[in-house]
């Protein structure tokens, strides 16, 4: 996702309505976002759907990261060693 343009990046709510397909056809050459505004507040944000998806799983790994974090920190860990010792363990009971 590209930054916002503040030339172009920041409309009107009435702009939107009456140039959706614009405002569409920018956000998703550009990839960058327009904020959305009413009254003088920004009160919305429309970006295309790539960007958007790429943000979700950007805020998904972050939160993994975190959990893993927390459980370093708690102790909740394992060496490679043990993994690979129980992971072989399952696999030969799996496939005798």
């Amino acid at each position: 996702m590209a930054n916002i343009n503040l030339k172009y990046g920041i409309k009107p709510i009435s702009y939107i309505k009456t140039n959706a397909t614009e405002a569409l056809n920018y956000i998703n050459e550009c990839k960058s976002p327009i904020i959305i505004t009413q009254q003088g507040v920004a009160r919305g944000v429309l970006m295309d759907v790539e960007s958007y998806q790429a943000l979700i799983d950007s805020v998904a790994m972050m939160k993994l990261v975190q959990a893993a974090k927390e459980d370093i920190k708690a102790g909740r860990t394992h060496s490679h060693a043990e993994v690979a010792k129980e992971m072989r363990a399952k696999l030969k009971s799996k496939y005798t």
